[in-house]
């Protein structure tokens, strides 16, 4: 009788490792932030939408980029 063998989800593990750099680096790059753009799933965008406006209310002068990528994905 052959094992049940566990898929691995490479998307969702990579979307997690670069949210959690993203959470915890004050600047992250626009090439991190590019490539969580593209693993999203439609569920997902809330949340990262969330850590976004997170940065915008912390800072005094948020970033237009930042603001833009918010507005593409509302």
């Amino acid at each position: 009788m052959p094992s049940e063998q566990k898929t691995y989800d490479v998307r969702s593990a990579l979307l997690r490792a670069l949210m959690e750099k993203v959470h915890d680096d004050p600047y992250p790059s626009a090439t991190m932030l590019d490539m969580i753009e593209s693993l999203l799933a439609p569920h997902e965008v809330p949340v990262y939408v969330e850590e976004l406006l997170e940065r915008v209310r912390a800072d005094r002068f948020p970033s237009i980029d930042m603001l833009q990528r918010i507005d593409r994905l509302v």
